[in-house]
């Protein structure tokens, strides 16, 4: 006892450390024997609906995404079944998850694994159902995806894209018929571009005038940032004379005026493809199903678009604030947000100004 009482204090340490690592045999200790088996119900955290489409048909194929599973691990994971119930218009998921152990050891454990299922109803199993909806062990929903029980309808259109479009007078213009195009104003900027008078002789005189007129070259563009240089320019009064050449023109920057104005105005306009569809019907916007080609006036513009037309047997279509006309805004390329009021545009739609015209280049 004096012995150790005189030993150092971390050497007693090191010794009590390896009198309780030792054993018989090396390594970890068990936590349950090898013949021990478990096993039971497991639950998952999260769940996703997904069929791959915009509209869920009543055929389609139905993706079940399971998140966090718990089943101790992937390898005891043992079987999944569905429940189902079926209540009013709604069929009713919940997964059951089985697991049991196993006394081989586990090759790749992963923990909180997750999977997809893959189901497939037969449409007579869901003859009246609007919605599918899928829950966990708690009876919490956690997600669901509205079942459609009509066909699509795949179609190409021409309209013809009247030269009134381009005047800003006329708007708001639409085009005659549904499907069609609709422009509106919807707001204005005014703009103030600065410039100054520079005075500019003729070196190479032409014809001679008895009377002269001005002819100030203003630029064709102007810029916000910047005051253009304006060259005071004449021409004859007469249109048959012709005063100077273009290249006898030589102006003189040290002889400027005073600093002008000159008024601008820029117009935002926007642009609509409107269609009046079935109500509780849609247009299925996904690629190959929705394209519209470039806009231009004085020609054709060709639409394609797939149609979903509900069943005479559903009694749910779900939220929807476009109702029995779809709008898709041009200008972002995009379905008409939410945000927007559709009784607004609705009402713009219908007290716009409707082009009559035909295309000119089309055969009757």
């Amino acid at each position: 006892m004096n012995f150790i009482k005189k030993m150092p204090l971390f050497f007693v340490f090191g010794l009590l450390l390896v009198v309780a690592c030792t054993q018989d045999d090396d390594g970890p200790i068990d936590i349950y024997n090898a013949s021990d088996v478990f096993g039971g119900e497991g639950f998952f955290l999260s769940a996703e609906l997904d069929s791959g489409s915009l509209i869920h048909l009543v055929d389609d194929t139905l993706y079940i995404h399971l998140d966090s599973i718990w089943s101790f691990s992937n390898c005891a994971l043992k079987s999944i079944n569905l429940d189902t119930v079926w209540r009013d218009t709604a069929l009713e998921l919940e997964p059951i998850i089985q697991y049991q152990t196993k006394k081989e050891d586990c090759a790749s454990p992963m923990f909180r694994p997750d999977t997809i299922l893959k189901v497939l109803f037969d449409r007579n199993s869901l003859k009246g159902i609007s919605q599918i909806e899928i829950y966990n062990d708690v009876d919490s929903l956690l997600d669901t995806i509205l079942v459609r029980h009509g066909s699509f309808s795949l179609d190409t259109f021409k309209v013809y894209i009247d030269s009134l479009f381009d005047s800003i007078k006329t708007l708001p213009l639409r085009t005659k018929g549904s499907p069609s195009f609709l422009k509106v104003l919807d707001s204005l900027t005014p703009r103030v571009y600065y410039w100054r008078p520079m005075k500019s002789v003729c070196k190479f005189t032409m014809d001679k005038c008895d009377k002269m007129v001005p002819d100030t070259l203003f630029p064709r563009s102007w810029s916000l940032a910047d005051t253009a240089l304006v060259p005071l320019r004449q021409k004859c009064a007469d249109s048959t004379l012709f005063y100077c050449k273009s290249a006898g023109w030589e102006n003189d920057s040290n002889a400027l005026g005073d600093v002008q104005e000159r008024l601008d105005t820029l117009w935002h306009t926007h642009l609509y493809y409107v269609e009046k569809i079935p109500e509780c019907g849609a247009v299925n916007v996904v690629p190959n199903r929705f394209s519209i080609s470039a806009y231009g006036t004085k020609r054709e513009m060709i639409a394609v678009r797939e149609l979903y037309t509900p069943d005479a047997s559903e009694s749910f279509c779900g939220p929807s604030t476009q109702k029995d006309m779809f709008w898709f805004d041009l200008n972002y390329n995009r379905m008409v947000p939410d945000t927007i009021s559709m009784d607004s545009l609705r009402g713009v739609w219908e007290k716009a100004t409707v082009a009559t015209s035909v295309n000119p280049n089309k055969r009757k």
